[in-house]
């Protein structure tokens, strides 16, 4: 079953159960742990006639893992339904429920909290009902793999308090797919650093830190030297620091971590002089200080400066010290400019340079048909090429919403929560769409947002006449050059069943792969092997039609076997072949 935003979701029904399971094991005996989990169990699934039973196993050695929490969740909320443990031989066995769809999860220490038949950010849901062997599952449990290391400047000293980040590479196969945050932790008095829990992959590293020993020197004038060596000595910076101790994000080295590794990762620091920026602080109409922004930006997560200290206002300046060599983002002025400074040394900023940015203020409507409460994440993406400005986010409260500097441009908007925009109203203009103009002005706009343009489009997998788990279904637009944008995915559950969300309206085929995980999906040339054997469809936009379409496919999509292709120089094509 698919998760609508995976990386956010999986990682907060994860962190929600090893909050139950660990919370429970370490405040009361065990065996009333179990016995509080399996009161869980509602009145309708006690009289059930159907049950979920199997193995859990190690997913690298194949040897049953016993005393591992096994349950079952809703598919509404992921609240827990049901739960047990595996006994001594890995078996788990939840008796007395209803026809009904489950998700199964499993989690134990030393073990990575997952899904049951999980790939990447999808899994397989568990049926019960008539028909369904649900009584001999195999869980495979994998051991979670650990990265450790220790944080040194120069000298060898071990640096105390520095932020270490962890970011994840995508797997290649999903178009459009970037580097994703994977966690951050602080080094103790030793500089040492760990990320337990950690799923096999490939991961990069990067370190801020300040030396313990550093003092900005400050002044009115960027010409003034500090008035002693010992005082210049101690006004030093850490550039960010990749692994393997490179200051160069694009020089950063991979590390390839396999279920159950323990892998460790030392990162040397080395001080360099600090650089001193002074940036004009110009008084707004309404008598406050345009105060400025000096932001970097690491493997794509936009960050500000934690070694950064700003003095000033004096004179109408601002002066950022303690700064490292390198990239960084300015916002300064009123109104806002965004230059991307190149620091390779102290200088002051020209009041005039970077782009114009201008505020975007503006007001989510409801289509008709649709509810809108809480809070909702907008994010602008800009639809230029990779030199384009980082994406912008903010949040709608009480409906309204403001992006404070957007530079000019055209830009993509989105939002959260399922949603699709209509529609963009600027100065009595309506644009279909979700594509905003930003051209030398602030921007006041109306975004009409409906849970109704995009559909649901739910089938079943079918092999030898049944229904087949685990295979990857891949909506596949017509036009293939529009897979990045266009393309969906997800996995049949248990009984073969999946659904396809937010699918956008146009013509598409649905095609079904067995074991295609590691397959190049997302290259049209790969992906075009598989649309003979595929179901076809149409969306149509129908913007005006009640939230919640669902699209059921008249016939099943045929399981069709993962493709080796052996080009002409006699050799396997691509990662996936």
């Amino acid at each position: 079953m698919m998760r609508c935003h995976p990386i956010c979701e999986s990682r907060r029904k994860k962190e929600r159960l090893k909050s139950l399971f660990w919370d429970l094991r370490e405040h009361i005996c065990l065996p009333a742990a179990i016995l509080l989990l399996s009161m869980a169990v509602t009145a309708a699934a006690q009289a059930g006639p159907y049950r979920v039973a199997g193995t859990v196993v190690n997913a690298v050695t194949g040897e049953p893992v016993s005393g591992a929490m096994v349950a079952l969740l809703t598919v509404e909320d992921s609240s827990t339904f049901a739960a047990t443990e595996s006994d001594a031989d890995g078996h788990f066995d939840i008796e007395h429920l209803s026809a009904a769809k489950f998700q199964l999860t499993a989690s134990k220490r030393g073990y990575c909290t997952s899904f049951y038949n999980q790939h990447e950010d999808f899994n397989s849901a568990v049926v019960t009902g008539e028909g369904q062997d649900t009584g001999s599952l195999v869980f495979r449990l994998a051991p979670e793999a650990v990265l450790s290391g220790e944080v040194t400047g120069d000298g060898g000293d071990a640096v105390e308090s520095a932020t270490v980040l962890l970011f994840k590479k995508p797997n290649g196969h999903d178009p459009g797919a970037k580097i994703q945050p994977a966690g951050a932790t602080t080094t103790d008095d030793t500089g040492s650093y760990e990320f337990p829990g950690l799923t096999a992959g490939e991961y990069l590293l990067a370190v801020r830190a300040r030396p313990w020993y550093a003092i900005s020197h400050f002044s009115t004038s960027l010409n003034r030297q500090p008035e002693t060596e010992q005082q210049a000595a101690l006004d030093a910076a850490y550039p960010v620091t990749f692994f393997d101790s490179t200051t160069d994000e694009g020089s950063a080295t991979p590390l390839v971590l396999a279920s159950g590794s323990r892998q460790q990762a030392n990162i040397n620091l080395h001080a360099v002089p600090a650089l001193h920026i002074q940036v004009q602080t110009p008084r707004r109409a309404d008598g406050s200080i345009a105060q400025p922004d000096l932001r970097q930006t690491i493997f794509g997560l936009d960050m500000a400066g934690d070694s950064q200290i700003m003095s000033g206002g004096r004179d109408g300046m601002v002066e950022f010290g303690g700064i490292a060599p390198g990239e960084y983002e300015l916002t300064q002025g009123d109104p806002p400019r965004i230059a991307d400074l190149n620091a390779t040394e102290s200088q002051q900023v020209d009041p005039g340079a970077g782009a114009p940015a201008f505020a975007v203020n503006g007001t989510l409507q409801p289509a008709p048909g649709t509810a809108l409460s809480g809070a909702y994440l907008l994010t602008l993406e800009s639809s230029g090429g990779d030199a384009s400005p980082q994406p912008r986010s903010t949040f709608a409260n009480q409906r309204a919403f403001t992006f404070n500097a957007v530079p000019a441009g055209t830009w993509k908007m989105h939002i959260s929560n399922g949603l699709d925009i209509v529609s963009i109203t600027t100065g009595g203009h309506t644009q279909p769409g979700n594509l905003l103009t930003v051209q030398d002005h602030a921007l006041n706009v109306t975004v009409t947002v409906s849970a109704g343009r995009t559909v649901r489009i739910e089938g079943v997998t079918r092999k030898d006449g049944k229904g087949f788990a685990g295979a990857m279904v891949v909506l596949v637009p017509k036009n293939l050059a529009a897979m990045a944008g266009l393309a969906r995915r997800d996995q049949s559950d248990s009984d073969g069943s999946f659904a396809l969300l937010n699918v956008e309206p146009g013509d598409y085929t649905v095609v079904a792969i067995e074991d295609g995980w590691n397959l190049d999906w997302g290259n049209p040339v790969v992906i075009a092997r598989y649309l003979p054997g595929g179901e076809t469809v149409t969306v149509k936009d129908s913007p005006d039609s009640q939230p919640g379409r669902r699209i059921a496919l008249s016939e099943p999509v045929a399981v069709q076997p993962k493709q080796v292709q052996i080009p002409a120089s006699g050799g396997l094509r691509g990662s996936g072949w």
